[in-house]
């Protein structure tokens, strides 16, 4: 590094900015576009993308079996949707009035030999079926969000790739390169925001400090200190005015109120926040709503619901990790914090207020919605004492609505019992082609690093969820 390269870098530092080139997570800004009164435009798409850690039970939610033996189909009824055909479980009251707003995948998949939540959240997230450290390539793929903020950056806020509550309990929900960025590099990571101790259902949640400015005034005096370094490098290099640029873009950026203002919860009125749900999962999907219309572009949400107020057995893991009386977790069908008769009716309210939210306010066209879990629980449910259900990789049902996404529409199908897939699968590859299709991120473009050339993804956009 030369001296003039080095002095550029003391000073970015002194001017309180340096984290926009010091490979900071979700540090990464895109050009400003402005109208023509000089105002900065909204990002064309973003995503909030709401991962159901812990795989909930397809034939108990989206993929029902009301004709299969009892020991099958479980206890709930399917009701009817706004979709003539479409039929979900009977707790989802309100989503099911939006059925002609989303398009239902009941054909998810992991083709792989895969049973463990780590590889089957890296792989959902990553857009492949096998880990490609198996084909002699270091299992580096950055997922869906770092690919987001690198080909889309934000141009309104220092954040373009967000977490709303990173994992709440073991590790093991965590899948490996979900706080790095994978080859692309730790720019491109998510800031991460919340914990089970700190989230916007709660009076004193605390924003991430990444938005914290400190003494404005002091920051408004080094900004001047740095300007006046930048026209003596301008006087001697040209290159000095695309340093100049960036300086300006990353201060406007860091300045700018919206970005803050998102996680200041009580500006929402109380019809609203209780339209969501007074609880992690509701406030969480609110406060995503809040992020994209401040600029952040890929906005993942922990689908956590929150814990029962009766169940002191231990902090929830991630809710939908249902397995029942055999690993101590309660009845699946009860209503504890791994209850379906507990969680169900809270995602329900939760999702179902963000479709309707975005849709009134002419959100929808251009936020793609994703519903998922890492993979599905066995058709069979398992009679212990109390009873649950186990991973199920073979099958597992997903929702997507909103950026282009059709709606009103049901792709794919399983057999009789939700076993296994028996109609256009759906597996990692085309599921994340669609969602960088939706979000017109460019799926051809080669993703060099450290000499090496890969695709995006290996996956083609499913055509027929678009309309």
């Amino acid at each position: 590094m030369n001296q003039l390269s080095l002095n550029r870098r003391e000073a970015l530092i002194a001017a309180g900015m340096g984290a926009m080139s010091l490979g900071m997570p979700g540090m990464v800004m895109g050009t400003d576009e402005r109208d023509a009164s000089g105002t900065a435009v909204a990002a064309e798409k973003s995503c909030i993308f709401v991962l159901l850690c812990g795989g909930p039970s397809h034939v108990d939610t989206w993929d029902m079996k009301p004709e299969a033996p009892d020991t099958i189909r479980g206890p709930y009824k399917p009701i009817a949707t706004t979709v003539p055909g479409m039929r979900i479980n009977e707790m989802h009251t309100e989503l099911s009035k939006y059925a002609n707003d989303f398009t239902l995948i009941n054909s998810m998949q992991h083709p792989g030999a895969i049973n463990n939540h780590f590889d089957a959240m890296h792989n959902l997230l990553s857009g492949q079926s096998v880990k490609r450290v198996q084909q002699g390539v270091p299992d580096d793929q950055p997922y869906l969000g770092s690919f987001v903020a690198k080909h889309a950056p934000s141009t309104r806020n220092i954040v373009s790739n967000a977490w709303l509550i990173k994992c709440v309990g073991p590790a093991v929900f965590c899948a490996p390169n979900i706080g790095i960025g994978g080859y692309l590099g730790s720019a491109y990571a998510p800031v991460f925001v919340g914990s089970a101790q700190n989230h916007p259902a709660m009076e004193d949640f605390t924003p991430p400090q990444i938005y914290d400015l400190g003494d404005e005034k002091r920051l408004a005096t080094r900004r001047t200190l740095l300007g006046s370094l930048e026209s003596d490098i301008l006087n001697r290099e040209p290159v000095g005015e695309d340093w100049a640029d960036l300086r300006e873009k990353g201060y406007d950026a860091m300045t700018r109120p919206e970005g803050r203002d998102a996680f200041i919860m009580s500006q929402e009125p109380d019809s609203v926040r209780d339209r969501y749900g007074r609880h992690p999962l509701g406030q969480n999907l609110l406060l995503a709503r809040r992020m994209v219309e401040a600029g952040v572009r890929f906005v993942t949400v922990n689908g956590w619901t929150g814990q029962a107020p009766h169940d002191t057995k231990g902090p929830p893991s991630s809710s939908w990790d249902m397995h029942g009386g055999n690993m101590g977790m309660g009845n699946a069908f009860g209503d504890g914090s791994y209850g379906m008769n507990f969680c169900l009716p809270r995602m329900d309210q939760a999702v179902a207020a963000l479709l309707g939210d975005l849709k009134e306010r002419g959100m929808l066209e251009n936020t793609l919605v994703v519903v998922t879990g890492e993979f599905g629980r066995t058709p069979k449910i398992l009679y212990q004492n109390p009873p649950g259900r186990q991973h199920w990789p073979k099958c597992f049902s997903s929702i997507v609505a909103g950026a282009g996404i059709a709606g009103g529409q049901v792709y794919g199908k399983t057999d009789r019992t939700g076993s296994y897939v028996s109609n256009n699968p759906v597996r990692p590859e085309e599921f994340s082609a669609s969602i960088y299709h939706a979000l017109d991120i460019p799926l051809n473009e080669p993703q060099n690093n450290s000499g090496l050339s890969r695709p995006i993804t290996t996956g083609k956009p499913i055509m027929e969820l678009f309309g």
